[in-house]
């Protein structure tokens, strides 16, 4: 059995957004928000530099 061949650079996968219930609203230290949050900013540098690299793609 072969596996597929992954590309060298791929293409960086967006969070998943929390679900509507996913935040129980007592105020936690670190919301489920908050996790999503820094995890998107992430993977907006991330998107932002693999563009650089590949000026074909569109955002």
């Amino acid at each position: 059995m072969t596996m597929p061949v992954q590309p060298a650079d791929p293409r960086p996968v967006p969070p998943r957004p929390p679900e509507p219930g996913d935040c129980c609203g007592s105020g936690c230290a670190v919301c489920i928000h908050d996790l999503y949050n820094g995890a998107l900013e992430r993977y907006e540098k991330q998107l932002s530099a693999w563009l650089a690299r590949h000026p074909g793609e569109k955002r």
